[in-house]
């Protein structure tokens, strides 16, 4: 699903203790980016022969297997965490986040759902200001409306080109957000490699429960060898898109989830002979450059509150230094 992972996960305690390679990680997760969309693609066409609740189940199998390699690689310590609850709600809410993308796309074109889920980060900014009492300010607020404008002119409501289902990709973008803001509760404690192995594993199990009631056997032949190509590539976005957040900074990388249109829009043309109308690319363009903006205020945000921590840190110090004087 195109909902920017590097986006939504907690950076790894151990990513200031070393000197990021931004260059290598901006490469591995355009990668990841390039299978992600490939995943959804094959998921888009299996949707035509299969329920789509199995076709989320196979391409979470893929995810899954990854995991398993790595934690083979990396030992069961990786499953050690403080806050098992929420790890487990972010695989619930990753769950539906997948579940509704691929209904989405069942009934419309994969460019046209990819920039709506590009809304995510408004939902995020959005929530922390209203409900949860973060400091927005109003240029953060202005790029909010403005994103949400862009949105509306993709799905242009009431003029002829809109479908019901898109609801699906509003709903895939607010359980990401959601997700989005239980990894931030996680930052510091736990490492991306541990969320992704709870994320995965809760998933798979939540789909395997009801997937005996909308099995069914797949009838053309080729379906055998997309479905475990999709799986593969999920699989290898996922170790991909976990290597460059290991090596690269998250607030580097995490601007490349926005490539996912160029591939989305590729695979749409390649498969489905579908291309973006003038008005899509407007409103694509439009989220875009409102997320890119976003993104640039949240990075500042974050500087501003390292140099007051460190200047309140500094004062404390001196504070004591003088009461030890005296």
């Amino acid at each position: 699903m195109p909902t920017h992972p590097a986006a939504s996960l907690p950076v790894p305690p151990s990513a200031a203790s070393r000197a990021p390679d931004n260059m290598k990680g901006i490469a591995l997760i355009t990668l990841g980016f390039v299978f992600f969309g490939a995943t959804d693609a094959m998921a888009k066409l299996l949707t035509t022969e299969l329920p789509a609740l199995q076709v989320v189940w196979m391409r979470q199998i893929g995810l899954f297997m990854g995991v398993l390699v790595m934690l083979g690689m990396r030992g069961l310590h990786l499953m050690r965490t403080r806050h098992p609850v929420i790890q487990i709600g972010r695989g619930v809410l990753a769950t539906c986040s997948a579940a509704f993308f691929i209904l989405t796309i069942q009934h419309v074109p994969l460019a046209d759902a990819t920039a709506v889920t590009f809304i995510a980060p408004f939902i995020v900014t959005a929530i922390a200001g209203l409900f949860l009492k973060e400091p927005v300010g109003w240029r953060r607020w202005a790029a909010v409306a403005v994103g949400f404008a862009g949105m509306l002119i993709v799905i242009r409501p009431g003029m002829g080109v809109f479908h019901p289902a898109i609801f699906m990709a509003v709903a895939a973008a607010t359980a990401f957000a959601s997700r989005q803001l239980l990894s931030r509760m996680l930052s510091g404690d736990d490492t991306i490699a541990t969320t992704v192995a709870y994320t995965s594993i809760t998933s798979t199990l939540i789909l395997t429960l009801p997937i005996a009631f909308v099995w069914e056997a797949p009838g053309a032949s080729w379906i055998w060898f997309v479905a475990p190509l999709m799986a593969l590539c999920a699989g290898v976005g996922e170790i991909f898109m976990i290597r460059a957040l290991d090596v690269a900074q998250a607030v580097v990388v995490a601007p490349m989830q926005y490539s996912m249109i160029l591939w989305s829009t590729l695979y749409g043309f390649i498969l489905f002979a579908d291309l973006p109308d003038l008005w899509t690319l407007l409103g694509c363009a439009v989220i875009v450059a409102s997320g890119l903006y976003t993104l640039n205020r949240e990075r500042i945000a974050a500087r501003k509150a390292k140099q007051r921590a460190r200047a309140e840190a500094a004062n404390a110090a001196e504070a004591a230094a003088r009461t030890e004087e005296i």
